[in-house]
């Protein structure tokens, strides 16, 4: 399996161009998929700079309904009139950035992209087997919190604005070998809930997760934020799965959750190709703890409640770090 990254946030070594957006060119045995075009048509010309052929795709998949996720979508419709394109039905809805003393932001899916041929809307549950290789699903619950960098996220109703429900988020799963591959666009559900639901359609973990985590905030983070951030990376580190994250997630939340995950995470920059390594052994798993003992499970989550003390003591002089090295500059 080939993934290579064809637009994010930072530059790398490949010398493409970088946006805010994300894009990924994937290729099986059977198929050349486009996940997600950008904010613009840079995902196109970053292609053409690292040789990927965007007219022998055969099947594109779109994340969610963002612009930042779908601003290439007619751009790649002018090069490869073919391919179907895979998105919630939910997708061509309107949504908008909503932030305080400023006017509401349009951040949905172009009209032309919405006027595009070829659009194939996927109803919101269970799971769209497209072949052997390849499936999509939504359906995702909300057992474990979200980021708080959703609050600006809305969608316009008839007289107001309400908090947006991310029901035009979908996750595709390519299967290739022992490699169980998860591709999410923002994870607006939380990854944990997107891991979550595809346990539940799927039996286990995936091998292997490439997703944005959508920790990336503006200005200052708060100590919920910061708690958000250390949970979160505590709770992958109990999955035999790599993580491949970038754009939404944050330099500054990666490199607090990197310190917890340690080789377990990577981040990945405009133009890199993913090297699927094998994942880690999982950490200590306290949803096993019914199958324990009392003394084993008093064990484990004395483990866990000391893990998270070196963890957060870790990630907090991080951000301190971080703070007080910029109020210097």
């Amino acid at each position: 399996m080939k993934i290579i990254n064809l637009v994010e946030n930072t530059a790398g070594p490949s010398g493409c161009g970088a946006e805010h957006g994300l894009s990924f060119y994937i290729e099986t045995a059977r198929h050349k998929i486009l996940m997600d075009t950008g904010a613009s048509e840079l995902f196109f010309e970053n292609a053409q700079r690292l040789g990927v052929d965007l007219k022998a795709v055969d099947l594109v998949v779109l994340s969610h309904g963002h612009y930042d996720h779908s601003g290439g979508l007619v751009t790649f419709r002018s090069v490869n009139a073919n391919a179907p394109i895979f998105l919630q039905t939910a997708a061509t809805g309107d949504y908008y950035s909503v932030r305080e003393g400023e006017e509401p932001r349009y951040i949905g899916i172009s009209e032309n992209a919405k006027a595009l041929q070829g659009l194939i809307f996927v109803p919101p549950v269970g799971e769209l087997r497209i072949d052997s290789e390849l499936s999509l699903f939504a359906g995702i619950g909300l057992s474990h919190p979200i980021s708080s960098a959703n609050g600006d996220l809305k969608e316009k109703t008839a007289d107001d604005y309400a908090n947006d429900s991310f029901s035009h988020e979908q996750c595709l799963v390519v299967r290739e070998g022992r490699k169980n591959v998860l591709f999410s666009g923002c994870a607006h559900h939380g990854i944990l809930n997107i891991l979550d639901r595809y346990r539940e359609l799927f039996g286990d973990d995936p091998t292997h997760v490439v997703s944005g985590f959508h920790m990336k905030k503006d200005s200052g983070y708060t100590e919920e934020d910061t708690q958000f951030i250390i949970d979160t990376a505590l709770e992958l580190t109990r999955h035999r799965t790599m993580f491949y994250t970038g754009h939404c997630t944050g330099e500054i939340p990666f490199e607090a959750m990197k310190k917890i995950m340690e080789e377990q995470l990577e981040y990945v920059h405009s133009g890199d190709e993913l090297i699927l390594r094998d994942p880690p052994p999982a950490k200590s798993r306290s949803d096993h703890a019914g199958n324990r003992s009392a003394s084993e499970k008093k064990k484990g989550n004395t483990y866990m409640k000391w893990h998270k003390f070196f963890a957060w003591a870790t990630v907090t002089s991080f951000f301190l770090t971080m703070i007080t090295g910029y109020k210097r500059r």
